[in-house]
C-alpha cells in the first residue's frame, strides 16, 4: 500500500516541478491554494530504553490546502487542509491481540516488527510568503498545527516460527495532533512534525506508561 502511494505521489510530484501554472494575465486578487505532498521519515521519542527503533520508518502525506490571505500584499495568510496519511515505524516493540486483550512486549528474534498507520489529517498554517502576482518561484515558512484521525492500524510481527497480523488495535490514540513547520524555496521544503499527545492510550509498559510520541522529518512539496 505504501509503495503505490509513494510512487503515484512520486509521479505527480515530478510531472509538475517544471510546470507551475502560469498565469496570461495578473490576478492582483491571487490565492495560493494548493495541493501538497510530504515524505518523511519517522522518528519514536519518549521511549523507554529497551525499544529502539531499525530498518527504515517512512510516511507519506497528500491533500489540499484553501489559502486565505489576511494582509493587503497577501505575503500572510491562513491555511486550512485536508489529507491522507499513512506512517510505517519499524521497532522493535511487538504489539498483538490474545483473549481481547492487547499485548506490549519486547520482540525478540524476529524477522519483521513493525506497526502501520493511516490516517486523516487537517493541517492549520499561519504562512508567510514572499509571492507576487507575476513570481510563481518563491520562499515561504509556513508553521501550524496539524490533527489527525486514525482510519486504520496494523501491526506485523514475523520471527522463523510464525507471522502475526493484528489490526485495528483499540489502545492507538484515535485523535492526534502536533506543530508542524514548511520552509523552503518553489516546489521544495523541508518539512518536521512534532506529535504533542501519546501514540497510546493509558498503556503500561515496564511498569511505567507508555508515552511514546513522533517526529517526522522530510520533504514537503506544493503545487499550485
Amino acid at each position: 500500500m505504501n509503495k503505490i502511494v509513494i510512487f503515484i505521489g512520486l509521479c505527480f510530484i515530478f510531472s509538475k516541478l517544471e510546470a507551475q501554472v502560469q498565469k496570461d494575465s495578473i490576478d492582483s486578487k491571487y490565492l495560493e491554494d494548493q495541493i501538497y505532498l510530504s515524505l518523511t521519515y519517522n522518528v519514536l521519542i519518549n521511549k523507554p530504553n529497551t525499544i529502539t527503533q531499525n530498518g527504515f520508518s517512512g510516511g507519506v502525506s497528500i491533500g489540499f490546502i484553501k489559502d486565505l490571505p489576511i494582509n493587503k500584499k497577501r505575503t500572510f495568510g491562513l491555511g486550512f487542509g485536508l489529507g491522507y496519511n499513512y506512517d510505517v515505524y519499524i521497532q522493535n516493540l511487538k504489539i498483538i491481540r490474545e483473549n481481547q486483550s492487547t499485548l506490549f512486549e519486547i520482540a525478540q528474534d524476529y524477522r519483521i516488527n513493525r506497526f502501520r498507520l493511516s490516517r486523516v489529517e487537517l493541517p492549520i498554517e499561519l504562512r508567510w510568503r514572499n509571492s507576487t502576482p507575476q513570481k510563481y518561484k518563491f520562499f515561504r515558512v509556513y508553521t501550524g498545527l496539524k490533527f489527525s484521525y486514525i482510519l486504520s492500524s496494523k501491526t506485523k510481527f514475523a520471527d522463523i516460527k510464525e507471522t502475526i497480523t493484528t489490526k485495528n488495535i483499540p489502545e492507538f490514540n484515535k485523535i492526534q495532533y502536533g506543530l508542524t513547520l514548511a520552509a523552503g524555496y518553489g516546489t521544495w521544503n523541508l518539512y518536521i512534525y512534532y506529535g504533542l499527545n501519546p501514540l497510546f492510550k493509558e498503556v503500561q509498559f515496564e511498569d511505567e506508561n507508555l508515552n511514546l510520541t513522533d517526529v517526522t522529518i522530510g520533504l514537503k512539496f506544493y503545487i499550485m
